[in-house]
Parts: C-alpha cells; sequence; structure tokens
C-alpha cells in the first residue's frame, strides 16, 4: 500500500504532496509503534512461560485465568463510567488492566498445554 492509497483508506480524497507525505509517516509510524508493541507483549508472555507459579503470581489475587479476564473486564467497564477527570487520573491502571487481561486471555487458552508439556 502507497501513500496515497493509504490516505484514500483514511477518507483523504485530495493529491497535496504534503500531506500524503504526512499520511505515509502516520502510516509507517503505526507500523513501527505495533511491532515495538507485539514485542514487548511477547516478552512478557515469554518470562511468564517459564512456570504456572509465575503467572499465578503475576494476576494478583485472582485464582485462575478466567478470575482474572472478568476482573480486569469488570475495571474497564467501570473505568468506562467514570467522570473524565477521573479517567484521566487511572490511565496507569487501565494500562495495567489491559496488559493482564491480555496475558490472563492468552493463558487461558494456551496455558495448559504449556505447562503439560513442561511436565512431561
Amino acid at each position: 500500500m502507497d501513500a496515497a492509497d493509504f490516505a484514500r483508506a483514511c477518507g483523504y480524497t485530495g493529491d497535496s504532496p504534503a500531506l500524503l507525505d504526512a499520511f505515509e509517516a502516520i502510516r509507517r509510524n503505526g507500523i513501527e509503534r505495533a511491532r515495538h508493541d507485539h514485542m514487548g507483549r511477547k516478552a512478557v508472555i515469554d518470562e511468564l512461560k517459564q512456570s504456572e507459579a509465575l503467572f499465578l503470581a503475576s494476576i494478583g489475587p485472582a485464582l485462575s485465568a478466567e478470575e482474572a479476564v472478568e476482573d480486569t473486564n469488570r475495571f474497564i467497564a467501570c473505568w468506562r463510567n467514570m467522570p473524565r477527570w477521573r479517567q484521566e487520573r487511572c490511565l496507569a491502571d487501565l494500562a495495567r488492566a489491559r496488559q493482564q487481561r491480555l496475558v490472563a486471555r492468552f493463558f487461558r487458552r494456551y496455558g495448559h498445554r504449556l505447562w503439560a508439556r513442561e511436565a512431561a
């Protein structure tokens, strides 16, 4: 996808070279950011794959991946109902909850296979 195609996909119908260059920079930055974020998430999961006890310690008071997913979903729903000023103060908590939900979903789906293979 070149700059013009990306700009059209975003709804831009003009042909200004400056704006097309801006759309290309946005596209490149978005791809780089997505790769960087993916590598960060993969590093966290790779660290927790070592043992089930390490994973359970990371999800806090929850006793299972199911419970961790439910807790984070509840927090995210609660965060969405907060006033704007309070949401801004809890952005770090939201980021942690999203990270925990991602990890818990992964281990809910694949954890049994990983740790069964490790035990064998």
